[in-house]
């Protein structure tokens, strides 16, 4: 067989051509220590703070302590087949997550991989998990009201677009119920929503997701879940990894609710890791950068200025107490980044006032400008009448003569309560909070057995959706009261006919 020179020349110039001189080098270090998905490598001198890394068996980890002889590295995802000697590789990238519109209505683990089941996730944006928070300069004042559709919280501590509320109380007093309600009360109001389950039971979640799938709620949600069979790591990086996905529609311009849920398992997981990497414990034996730990994660919900698109994330972050103790540690780290707080008490949960919100130790600090107008007329003398009533109930319980406005003042503490409870899963639009709000401050149910307020207030809304809708619209359209003496007469006419 006889080749022609020609062919060879040719060969030996395509061959050239397609030749690339450049070199890869990766960096890479050696495994030194290897236990309880912490990792220290020796060799990777340029690796920066929070980078992957990738081990030699396919898992990733995170730089976390950077010192002088080796690098402390926290293992996302199983060690068990890492050994002493094995290589770890730097990829020079920070650790980052999968955003966009394809993962609403999808629940995913920390590291934005789809764990329910149907199938990837088709997006090629990312975003790093760790970001600087918006200046001064880049945000505007909180204005526009986040309905959660719960009577209680929207006229006593109404939250705004933007704005960090946490919600705090003992387990089992319905913290997870205000979340859920909130966010099924986001249909139709343009909100995407973020909900991340840390070291919560999975059979949990999965009652969760089906309840939000139920009211429709998942087409606008995201579910992010480090559970707790999951290590250590993956628990502290999720509200991180969920706060990026949130940021991607926050800086295209939309709105954005995210509920942390919760971050004291969040803490305890940063504890952990910490004191495996050996940095000195604090109080509590908490290592001392926990209260930067949630300040920047927090400090990255905003409401954003016009030139920056004018969107926003509102983050709801909650804190399970100990025996309603609000003034340990990690509680009043917590309570001092946010801009309020919901505090839910186990006395009243158990009692049957749900939800349990204790009016006198709940407070926002962004207030009447997260209400519409007509929620600010018709909610503003509330709290001094829920705290004096409480204050009046305990007193009354020691003498039995009472005079006639402290009778009065207990009559309608007690309607108020009545008002104020709400059931599960049901949350109320705002124009029919306004309206049963407008009935009870102005009086109109004060001679409605107590009993019967709840039956007196779902027949209101009936006969306002039936014959009185204008009025209603009003308070949509507006945000104002209508006619308060045309809405007085259209509530007198239903209580006479109630009453009879």
């Amino acid at each position: 067989m006889s080749i022609k020179a020609e062919e060879i020349s040719a060969l030996i110039k395509q061959q050239l051509e397609n030749f690339d001189d450049k070199l890869k080098v990766d960096e890479v270090g050696t495994v030194t220590y290897i236990g309880d998905g912490i990792a220290r490598a020796h060799g990777l001198n340029n690796a920066l703070s929070n980078e992957l890394l990738e081990f030699s068996n396919g898992s990733y980890g995170i730089a976390q302590n950077l010192e002088a002889n080796d690098v402390g590295i926290i293992i996302l995802g199983k060690y068990d087949d890492i050994r002493e000697g094995d290589q770890v590789k730097r990829t020079g990238k920070i650790m980052e997550v999968p955003v966009g519109e394809a993962l609403i209505g999808r629940v995913v683990n920390p590291l934005g991989q789809p764990v329910d089941g149907f199938g990837e996730i088709k997006t090629d944006k990312t975003r790093p998990i760790e970001s600087p928070a918006p200046g001064v300069m880049a945000r505007q004042s909180v204005s526009e009201p986040l309905q959660t559709g719960i009577k209680a919280i929207d006229a006593l501590v109404p939250i705004g677009r933007g704005q960090r509320e946490l919600v705090i109380g003992d387990r089992k007093t319905g913290k997870t119920s205000i979340a859920l309600d909130t966010i099924i009360n986001q249909k139709g109001q343009n909100i995407i929503c973020i909900y991340i389950a840390i070291g919560q039971k999975e059979s949990t979640v999965r009652a969760q997701v089906e309840t939000l799938r139920k009211f429709g709620a998942m087409d606008y949600t995201i579910v992010v879940e480090a559970g707790p069979s999951e290590p250590a790591p993956m628990l502290y990086i999720a509200p991180y990894a969920g706060t990026a996905m949130g940021e991607e529609f926050m800086y295209n311009g939309k709105h954005v609710l995210i509920v942390f849920d919760d971050l004291s398992k969040q803490a305890v997981s940063y504890r952990e890791i910490s004191l495996l990497l050996r940095r000195p414990p604090g109080r509590e034996a908490y290592p001392g950068d926990v209260f930067y730990l949630h300040s920047r994660l927090l400090e990255r919900s905003a409401k954003l200025n016009d030139e920056l698109g004018g969107g926003s994330m509102t983050a709801l972050p909650f804190i399970q107490t100990q025996a309603g103790d609000i003034s340990a540690y990690i509680p009043t780290n917590v309570i001092s980044i946010t801009d309020g707080q919901i505090f839910l008490q186990s006395d009243l949960f158990f009692a049957g006032t749900r939800p349990a919100i204790n009016a006198g130790e709940s407070v926002s600090r962004v207030g009447g400008s997260a209400q519409i107008k007509a929620m600010k007329k018709v909610a503003g003398t509330l709290r001094l009448d829920l705290a004096s009533f409480r204050e009046l109930e305990s007193f009354s319980q020691f003498g039995s003569d009472l005079d006639s406005a402290t009778q009065a003042k207990l009559n309608r503490g007690r309607r108020t309560v009545e008002v104020l409870k709400q059931p599960l899963h049901q949350p109320l639009p705002v124009e029919h909070q306004v309206l049963i709000l407008f009935a009870l401050t102005r009086g109109m149910i004060d001679s409605v057995p107590v009993q019967d307020i709840q039956k007196f207030q779902n027949g209101l809304f009936e006969f306002f959706e039936a014959n009185h809708r204008d009025l209603l619209d009003v308070i949509v359209k507006t945000g104002d009261l209508p006619d308060e003496d045309k809405l007085t007469s259209a509530i007198t006419e239903f209580a006479d006919g109630f009453s009879k």
